[in-house]
């Protein structure tokens, strides 16, 4: 089943970067981007971290939390966020369950090759957990940008 706005958004438990264990319910009652992306370290997704990393204290002065889901270990994500002095969480959902839990797992093209991979998405999840929007065509460079815009703060 495909979320859509207005749906509940599915708890997870889950490791950061540091070890530490992240559950949605921690986060009631603040707005919350939850962004899938392919992979620690690759171009595209480097550029979608640094545009968020950038616009951080824009964001949480508005209140809204970044909590960033790839397929990457604990490891890769410290060094990711290490390399490129990232404030924000990320979740290291080696087993899928988080990506399978949004549909963003999913088949993928690349040079006529079909494979199994993150769709790059993103949830806007509000303060009662719900979904108030879901980006799936992803500007990188002007992420901040969009999410302002739809939430409108």
């Amino acid at each position: 089943m495909k979320l859509k706005q207005g749906d509940k958004a599915p708890d997870f438990k889950i490791a950061d970067q540091n070890g530490h264990i992240h559950s949605l319910t921690n986060y009631k009652g603040k707005k919350v981007i939850l962004y899938f992306y392919p992979k620690d370290n690759t171009p595209t997704c480097t550029v979608e971290a640094c545009n968020l990393r950038d616009n951080f204290d824009v964001l949480t002065n508005k209140g809204i939390v970044v909590l960033g889901v790839s397929p990457d270990d604990e490891k890769k994500h410290k060094k990711f966020e290490d390399k490129y002095k990232l404030p924000f969480t990320l979740l290291a959902d080696t087993e899928k369950e988080m990506a399978n839990a949004y549909g963003v797992w999913a088949p993928k093209k690349f040079m006529g090759r079909e494979y199994l991979g993150i769709l790059r998405t993103t949830f806007l999840i509000n303060e009662k957990g719900q979904i108030d929007h879901i980006i799936e065509k992803v500007v990188s460079k002007d992420h901040t940008n969009q999410i302002l815009n739809l939430w409108g703060v």
